[in-house]
C-alpha cells in the first residue's frame, strides 16, 4: 500500500469510528494478547454481573480475574498515562484537575474539629499513583494557603503507576519530603489506614476501574473523620445527546485507534472507553455515596463540560 492510500485508510478510519467491543469469553491469557471486532454494543445489551462476576469493559469477568486484567492495562499506559488522559478527555483533564483541586481549597481553615492547623490536612489520594492530583494539592496548599504542613499518602494497587509518580516527584519540591507518601494498596482494604484519621479522600480517574465501588466507597467513609470529605471526579453521562452522540463516536472510534498510533497498545485504550460507558450515571453514583453514610451537598454531583466528567462529594456526618 502506498503512502498515499496508507493515509486516507486512516482518516477513513478515524473519521468513520470504528466501533469495536470484546465478545469471545476467552480463557485469560494477556490483556494485549486478541483483539475482537465488532459493534459496539448499546448498554440495553450489558450482560448482567451475577454472584462471584463483574464488569471488565464490556466483558463479563470473574471478580478474581478483573484486579488482575485491570493492572495490565495501568501497567502498559503508565508511561503515557498524560497522553492517555488527553485523548480521554479532548484534552481538558488538566483543567478538570487544577479546578478540582482549587475547589476542594486543601490547606485552608481546619476542615474538620478534629484538624489541628500545626498538622495540616491529612490528605488521602487513591488511584493516584501518579501524583497528577497530590503534586496540585501539596502546591495549592503551599503557595495559596501558605501551608507548609498538609500531607499527601498517595494510594494505588498499581507498581507501575507508582512508579511513574515517584520517579515524577524528582521534579517537585516534595520528592523527599515526608509530606508526600507512597503506598500500593487496595482502595476496597485500606488496612494500614486508622479509623478516623484522614481529613480528605480523593479519587480522580480510578474509581470506575474498582471491582467493588461500593465496598471502596465505604472504606472511604472509614477512614475519613467526622466531618471529612470524600471527593471524586470521574467521567460521567453526557447530559446533551448531539454532544452525546459526537462524544460517543469520538471515544469508540477515535480514541482506541489513535492509542494504537500513539502508545501501541489498542487494547487498553479500548478497555478505558468501554469502562467509562459503563460507570454509572451521575444519580446513580450519588445514591452510591448516600448508601455508605455520606452527606451530599446540593444536587451531589458538579458536571464538567456537558457532563463527560463529574465531581462528586459527600460528608462524613459529625454524630
Amino acid at each position: 500500500m502506498n503512502m498515499q492510500a496508507s493515509k486516507t485508510l486512516f482518516r477513513r478510519q478515524l473519521l468513520g469510528g470504528l466501533k469495536w467491543r470484546r465478545t469471545a469469553r476467552e480463557p485469560y491469557r494477556c490483556f494485549s494478547c486478541s483483539i475482537r471486532h465488532e459493534q459496539e454494543p448499546s448498554p440495553s445489551k450489558f450482560p448482567q454481573d451475577t454472584a462471584g462476576t463483574t464488569h471488565f469493559g464490556y466483558e463479563t469477568v470473574d471478580e478474581a480475574l478483573k484486579e488482575h486484567k485491570v493492572g495490565a492495562v495501568f501497567s502498559s499506559v503508565a508511561s503515557s498515562y498524560d497522553t492517555m488522559n488527553d485523548l480521554m478527555s479532548l484534552g481538558i483533564h488538566r483543567l478538570w484537575k487544577d479546578y478540582f483541586v482549587r475547589n476542594l481549597n486543601p490547606g485552608a481553615n481546619p476542615l474538620t474539629s478534629s484538624s489541628d492547623p500545626e498538622k495540616g490536612w491529612n490528605i488521602l489520594d487513591i488511584a493516584g499513583g501518579t501524583g497528577d492530583i497530590a503534586f496540585r494539592m501539596l502546591d495549592h496548599a503551599s503557595t495559596i494557603n501558605n501551608d507548609a504542613h498538609t500531607k499527601v499518602t498517595v494510594a494505588d494497587i498499581n507498581p507501575d503507576m507508582l512508579a511513574e509518580g515517584k520517579k515524577r516527584a524528582l521534579a517537585t519540591p516534595y520528592a523527599r519530603s515526608p509530606r508526600l507518601k507512597f503506598v500500593e494498596a487496595n482502595a476496597e482494604k485500606l488496612d494500614m489506614i486508622p479509623d478516623n484519621s484522614v481529613d480528605l479522600y480523593t479519587v480522580a480517574f480510578g474509581v470506575r476501574n474498582f471491582t467493588h465501588k461500593d465496598v471502596a466507597i465505604r472504606e472511604a467513609f472509614r477512614v475519613l473523620k467526622p466531618g471529612g470529605v470524600f471527593a471524586c471526579m470521574e467521567f460521567s453521562k453526557v447530559n446533551n445527546p448531539l454532544f452525546d452522540a459526537f462524544y460517543k463516536r469520538w471515544s469508540f472510534g477515535a480514541i482506541p485507534l489513535i492509542g494504537q498510533l500513539v502508545a501501541g497498545d489498542r487494547d487498553s485504550y479500548q478497555y478505558l472507553v468501554e469502562s467509562i460507558d459503563r460507570f454509572p450515571s451521575q444519580t446513580e453514583f450519588r445514591d452510591m455515596i448516600q448508601e455508605a453514610g455520606f452527606l451530599v451537598p446540593g444536587q451531589g454531583w458538579e458536571d464538567l463540560t456537558g457532563g463527560i466528567a463529574a465531581i462528586h462529594k459527600g460528608v462524613k456526618p459529625i454524630r
